[in-house]
């Protein structure tokens, strides 16, 4: 099964506005995975909607968030459920500044329903790093049932490699994510032993799947996703040779 984990919507201020939860998934369908995940910057608010659209489609859906640590770093929650997503991102926001977004500076963050209607516009700096450390972020993560993994470990700015220099110690990642135009040679051996996926990071619809992740899954599941992890059976799309 081939799968995108790390997709983002609307929601998101950096990404297009035409990433609507109908049109994310038609293009994931069209595309050929089998299964996508929903990781909007700090926000999960925006994972009901893709996962009602995944469901009528046909297509396997996780639903999570690209938490931005304390430390600048990007980092994937993924889960089952919009539930606990959402309930990730509670604590998430509980740890966020106060601060009333600026659509013009960060851009707009719509929250929207299956049928792409606007509900209402999410009034805090999704761009904007927490308060909860990694290793915090991690334990709540799981303790809520989720998979936790580094983004994008090969980009020069918010990755565990830019910020810390290396993946920290303490089992904190089930994973580790490489960006589309990563070269395995070169950042396979700095996994540090974590089974690896590559991901579209796709804020724009042509690059929904345009890179992805392969294994021989139980289910499209946390539980699934874990066994294949444990294994290292993780098989990697061909890199893009630009951005």
């Amino acid at each position: 099964m081939k799968f995108d984990l790390h997709v983002h919507s609307c929601l998101s201020p950096c990404a297009n506005l035409e990433m609507s939860p109908s049109e994310i998934v038609a293009r994931a369908v069209a595309a050929g995975v089998g299964g996508i995940a929903l990781t909007d910057h700090q926000s999960a608010r925006n994972t009901p909607a893709v996962a009602e659209c995944a469901r009528r489609a046909g297509l396997k859906c996780l639903s999570g968030l690209e938490v931005c640590t304390a430390e600048e770093v990007h980092t994937l929650a993924l889960f089952d459920t919009p539930e606990q997503a959402l309930e990730m991102t509670d604590w998430v926001y509980d740890a966020m500044p106060k601060r009333v977004n600026d659509p013009e500076t960060f851009g707009d963050q719509p929250v929207v329903t299956w049928d792409d209607e606007i509900v209402e516009m999410e009034w805090r700096i999704l761009a904007m790093a927490c308060r909860r450390t990694i290793a915090e972020t991690s334990k709540k993560c799981r303790e809520l049932g989720g998979l936790y993994l580094a983004a994008h470990i090969d980009r020069s700015a918010f990755s565990v490699y830019s910020q810390l220099g290396g993946i920290p110690s303490g089992d904190l990642f089930d994973a580790v994510e490489l960006s589309r135009t990563a070269d395995e040679a070169e950042w396979l051996p700095k996994a540090c032993g974590l089974a690896v996926t590559r991901s579209s990071d796709a804020h724009n619809l042509d690059d929904v799947a345009r890179v992805w992740t392969e294994a021989d899954l139980s289910s499209f599941t946390v539980a699934g996703l874990k066994e294949a992890f444990a294994f290292r059976a993780t098989r990697l799309s061909p890199r893009l040779t630009s951005f």
